[in-house]
Formats: C-alpha cells, structure tokens, sequence
C-alpha cells in the first residue's frame, strides 16, 4: 500500500468520525477576524458641518437667503458690517462638509472631508472651502476644515447650451480637516473585550470563539449570533494591545449565505455561490405596446366657409413575443442557474422578474433582497 493511499483513507475515516469537519472545509473562504469582525469600542465617528466654498467664478449660488446672510455673518467675524440685504456674490457657495473620525484618532491628526453644495450653484470648481468646524452628535466640536477643493466633474454654459461631466457640485479634501479634540476609545471592560462580527451569524460566532480558543483556552465565549466575548488572559492584561493584535491575525472559515441581491434601478444582479434552484419550468414573454399619434389637417375649400380643423389620428399596436415553457432541471450550483437563465434568452429586466416568480414559487432557495 502507498503513502498516498494510507493518507487518503485516513482522510476519509477522520471524516466519517467528525462529520463536521469535512463539511466545513468546503463552507466558505478562510478570512481573518480582523475582515470580518471589530471590537467593540473601537468605531468611527460622523461629524458634519456647514460653511462656505468661495473662488466659484460666477458659477455660485445665485443670491438664496442663507448664502447672503452666511457670508454678511462671515464678514463681521472681520470687522464688516453689511447690511445682508446688500450682498451679493456669483462666487460662494452655501455648502454642507461631512467627515468621519476614525478610532484612535489624535489632536493633529488630518482626515478627510467631503463637501456638497445644498443651494443653487452650478458648480463647485476651483472653490477654497472656508474654515469649517465639525461637529459631533453631542453638539461638540471635535476637528475643522478647510481648504482646496477637488471635484473630479466640470460644468461648463454659454449661450443656452450647457455641458456637465460627473457631479460638480460636490467634491472631497484629502486630509482637509485636522482633529482638535480626542474621541475616548473605551474597549476593555472588567479585563474583557468583545468582538462583533460585521455580518452576525450563529456559525461564524460559534468557529470564531472555538479558533480563539484553540490559541487562547478557555478565553472566549459567544453571547449571540454576533458578538463574541473574550477575556485576557493573566499573561496579556498588562499588554491588551498585544492580545488584541493576536486575535486579529487568527484566522477563521467564513460563512458564505445563499444570497441573490438584485437593483432594479441599474440592473445588476449579484448571487453568491450557494444559490440553488429547484426542478421547475419557465416561461417569459414580453408584450410591447406601440402608440403611435399624427396629426390629420381637415381644411375647407376656397370660398366655401368654414375654419380648418386639426384631428389627431392615433394608431395602436399590441406586440407580444412568442415563448414556451421551458423545464429546468434542478441546479445546486450558482453557475447552472446563469448558464440555464442565459439559455432562455432572458435579459437582466427578465432575470429580476424570474428570480421574483422563482422566490414566490418556492423553488429559489436563497434569500432574495430587492435594493
């Protein structure tokens, strides 16, 4: 008997006495907790802010109520003081600056802002935004903002005729904004953490907490489908950063969800490699209805009185295509369910209503989720 042999029938008896195992060694992708879980404690923070983009070129806000008064407010702060009534400018724009804080962000350090227009500007090319302070949920102040903006759109008008390239009214700093006051960070609690998984999952939870507790026995626990509480050993209550460096780095077999997302608005449909279908039978056909109007001019002879009258004419036609019912049989793979779907002729707009029908059947055995 080879070596190869040995091995192989080892493999197989380990797999009829742990069943399991085999099963899960063909679940899913092998990830890092560090991509599929955080630590609570350990989160962004939103901020947000109001202020004024100016250097527009004529292409700012066309004089609304509260540009002119931000900018007579603005003003004051330097000594002048105008009547808001008064003011007027083509090149400022009223503009709202959001940011998110990243945890453990420090007084000093530079995050980035993205910045967009909420009046009747054309265009914020070539604009500075002005300070700016960002403010947190708590009404606090907590990092400000400010300088050149970039767009990534133009918008260019002469004439009547107007040319417009991506979104120009909004736009992003690259470290635009500089954090002045720290966002406390508080992860450990009774010398434990907790770990919570991006997308909860009872099986996940449970292989996460017994990976942990292969490299650190006895440490950890799951509480619910996403949170996973771990304790630090005597060794690492000293050295919490080292630990938690460690469970980020252990790695864990995903769960992968039998999932169709479908957007109707654009058209994409997305389905994970776990989508079946059952044995069933389709037939798709599409009606197209053409209306079709003209205008029919009824005039009177000369010098036979009467006015001309105009009578639309319009023209119907009902087109439906033909299709029959096609069988399908049963697909355990998300490749089979394509390649059958294609092989109907279907389009994307056919694929999302047979998706649908296939869901309300019973026959799709994934979760269906319509955006």
């Amino acid at each position: 008997m080879s070596l190869l042999t040995s091995t192989l029938r080892l493999w197989i008896a380990i797999g009829l006495l742990v069943p399991g195992l085999v099963a899960q060694s063909q679940s899913g992708p092998v990830m890092r907790l560090r991509d599929i879980a955080f630590f609570h404690g350990a989160r962004e923070n939103q901020l947000v802010g109001y202020g004024l983009v100016s250097g527009i070129a004529g292409n700012g806000d066309r004089n609304p109520v509260y540009s002119i008064q931000t900018v007579a407010n603005m003003l004051q702060r330097y000594g002048i003081i105008l009547d808001p009534l008064r003011v007027t400018s083509r090149n400022v724009a009223a503009v709202m600056v959001i940011a998110d804080v990243p945890p453990f962000a420090r007084s000093g350090t530079r995050i980035e802002v993205n910045v967009s227009s909420i009046g009747d500007a054309r265009s914020l090319e070539g604009g500075v935004l002005l300070q700016t302070p960002l403010i947190g949920v708590d009404g606090k102040v907590y990092a400000a903002a400010q300088g050149a903006l970039s767009i990534g759109g133009l918008a260019a008008n002469a004439n009547n005729n107007s040319v417009t390239k991506n979104h120009p009214t909004s736009g992003q700093i690259i470290g635009g904004a500089l954090v002045e006051k720290e966002i406390p960070v508080t992860m450990i609690r009774n010398n434990s953490v907790e770990m919570v998984l991006r997308e909860p999952d009872f099986t996940l939870a449970a292989r996460a907490c017994e990976a942990i507790n292969r490299r650190f026995p006895d440490s950890s626990q799951a509480s619910d489908g996403g949170t996973v509480r771990i304790r630090l050993p005597a060794d690492y209550v000293d050295r919490p950063v080292e630990f938690i460096a460690q469970v980020q780095s252990i790695e864990v077999r995903s769960e992968v969800p039998a999932r169709v997302i479908i957007n109707e608005r654009t058209g994409t449909i997305v389905a994970t490699s776990r989508v079946k279908v059952a044995q069933c039978a389709i037939a798709h056909g599409n009606i197209v209805v053409s209306v079709a109007q003209e205008a029919n001019v009824s005039q009177p002879n000369a010098l036979a009185g009467g006015t001309t009258v105009v009578t639309p004419i319009t023209d119907i036609n009902v087109t439906e295509a033909k299709g029959g019912l096609v069988p399908l049989q049963e697909m355990p793979t998300v490749e089979q369910v394509a390649a059958s779907l294609n092989s109907v002729g279907a389009t994307p707009r056919d694929i999302i209503a047979i998706f649908q029908a296939l869901r309300q059947a019973g026959a799709l055995q994934a979760e269906l989720l319509v955006r």
